[in-house]
């Protein structure tokens, strides 16, 4: 059964939550607590995290980067009314996603659903790759382990976040073609939602620091982003 951690202050929260959850086959322990919440993980054994913004001892952003230096566990924020800056600041501090309170169980089970999906390779991605041999895209100075999602960058490891790593693994499995913010968007949530073009932007960001001192990602303006890296002969990417 996936495994749900959930840190919000609110005590009502978690017992009906967790009701809600187990009909999807997800056990949701809830921690009303930063610290409580950080030793839970640092136990293991969490396939994703939600987040409340507003908690006591440290707030959400500050807990997301805490959790982010030790992990890349799912992420999901959940946002006071749903405030644009609240949605921002948590993107770029590495969340996955976010949902705006209140929120919809079975929308936040759909986000978690989506999120989870991600760390799994999609069957036509993988039926392509299969015919490279070990599941590697290799490209100047990059290579993308799409079996075990990992990333090399000048033969350094490189932390990527869940969306991070599917971003880059969209753009690489067709290099040079330019997506746009909103099929980005769509294809990396995999669910019907509202379009935030900005949280495409904000993830291309952390991509290329992360992947510095490499130039690996082109913009095109009013058009999108492209990997402008050259694949090597040893293993060319396919479709």
């Amino acid at each position: 059964m996936t495994r749900i951690l959930l840190i919000d202050d609110d005590e009502q929260l978690g017992e009906p939550l967790a009701a809600y959850f187990a009909r999807f086959e997800m056990q949701l322990s809830h921690a009303t607590r930063p610290s409580a919440g950080l030793a839970m993980l640092r136990q293991g054994g969490f396939d994703a995290a939600i987040l409340d913004v507003m908690l006591p001892e440290m707030d959400g952003f500050a807990l997301c980067r805490t959790i982010r230096k030790e992990s890349d566990i799912p992420l999901i924020m959940l946002t006071a009314r749903g405030d644009v800056m609240d949605r921002v600041v948590g993107l770029e501090l590495g969340a996955d996603d976010y949902l705006p309170k209140p929120f919809e169980p079975r929308e936040l089970v759909a986000r978690l659903q989506t999120v989870l999906r991600r760390r799994q390779p999609t069957p036509s991605a993988s039926a392509g790759l299969a015919e490279a041999g070990d599941g590697r895209l290799h490209f100047e100075g990059l290579t993308v382990d799409t079996t075990t999602r990992s990333v090399q960058c000048l033969g350094v490891a490189v932390e990527l976040t869940s969306t991070e790593f599917d971003l880059l693994h969209l753009l690489a499995r067709e290099p040079g073609r330019v997506f746009h913010r909103d099929d980005i968007l769509n294809q990396l949530r995999g669910h019907d939602a509202e379009l935030y073009t900005r949280a495409v932007d904000i993830v291309v960001s952390r991509l290329r620091k992360k992947l510095e001192p490499l130039d690996a990602i082109k913009t095109l303006r009013n058009a999108g982003y492209a990997l402008a890296l050259r694949a090597t002969r040893a293993e060319k990417p396919r479709v």
